[in-house]
């Protein structure tokens, strides 16, 4: 059986004409042997582009994308959606006619996804706005229009003291400064890392295997390594597998394995996936994370929590799950 996936992970890579240097993740580890650099010098930034088929507003049962409304130089809003798999926002072609700014040529960024590559203009505005966050001063990519209705991307640059608050039964989605407060009653609390540019990153047990997960909103499917796969099939050896083909932004396909896998379990919650794709991805290997069990999580399977709250100051997941009645 041959299953159609898409993800749409994506590196992006300033081709420095002037880059700023606030664009830069950490350099790789000694064992890295990066590219070649094709200019004088290089800045690299990660952003993921979220997956067409769902749409906002999030809703539980279709397990939508979080979005939110988002003023940029005063004008909107746009409906950008909420990455924090991203360490940089972007916006598409369209929105950037709508403010009529014409995209620059000669300060480019590299879009790198997981089965594919592109080279995209940027636009700089003044301002861009949601909640209480407001950001200044911006150089944004602009991504082509495959993005499903959604407007652009709204990554973690600017969330470093802030707290995000996603209700997925009431479609509502809150941004605004943390004050340091632990968990209300009801919710469960997961400690997490920044790593990678403000990855989020935390542990999970699937089954009796331990693995790194990485807490990403703008991902549709869940997507595991072939280190984690590897681990479940000694337990599991005699399971009924499909061929997954994943499909990212620049419309590369990329094959994979599709298997059921062992609930995730966060803490002390537990989410139940249908069916996971492991291989391993261009991301996992970015980040070093090819040897040891890992897995991406997305919208598939953090649209099941009745609530999703991300407390960057405390960097901590506050979880709830949904009680029926």
């Amino acid at each position: 059986m041959v299953r159609r996936r898409r993800a749409a992970f994506l590196i992006v890579v300033a081709v420095c004409v002037g880059a700023r240097p606030g664009l830069a993740l950490p350099e790789p580890g000694p064992e890295a042997t990066p590219e070649p650099a094709t200019v004088e010098s290089l800045s690299e930034i990660i952003i993921q582009a979220p997956e067409p088929r769902y749409v906002a507003p999030t809703r539980r049962d279709r397990i939508g994308r979080i979005w939110a409304p988002v003023m940029i130089n005063g004008k909107g809003p746009f409906r950008l959606v909420l990455d924090t798999g991203a360490s940089r926002s972007g916006v598409t072609t369209q929105v950037a006619a709508e403010l009529g700014i014409k995209p620059d040529e000669s300060s480019p960024v590299k879009l790198r996804a997981v089965t594919g590559s592109a080279t995209v203009p940027t636009i700089h505005v003044d301002t861009l706005e949601v909640g209480d966050l407001l950001m200044n001063d911006s150089k944004l990519p602009v991504l082509n229009d495959a993005l499903g209705g959604a407007d652009g991307i709204l990554g973690n640059e600017g969330l470093a003291d802030r707290r995000v608050y996603i209700d997925f039964r009431h479609d509502l989605i809150i941004i605004s400064r943390s004050h340091g407060r632990p968990a209300e009653p009801g919710f469960m609390t997961i400690p997490f890392q920044l790593e990678h540019g403000r990855l989020l990153i935390t542990e999970v047990q699937l089954g009796r295997v331990r693995a790194k997960a990485i807490i990403d909103t703008g991902g549709e499917i869940t997507v595991a390594n072939l280190a984690l796969r590897d681990a479940l099939v000694r337990l599991q050896p005699r399971e009924h597998t499909t061929v997954d083909l994943v499909e990212g932004v620049t419309h590369d396909v990329q094959s994979g394995e599709g298997r059921r896998a062992p609930p995730i379990q966060l803490g002390p919650i537990q989410i139940q996936t249908s069916h996971m794709t492991f291989a391993d991805m261009r991301i996992f290997e970015y980040w070093k994370m090819t040897k040891e069990p890992a897995v991406l999580i997305g919208m598939d399977a953090l649209g099941l929590l009745d609530t999703l709250v991300i407390d960057y100051r405390r960097r901590e997941l506050h979880l709830r799950m949904h009680v029926a009645s």
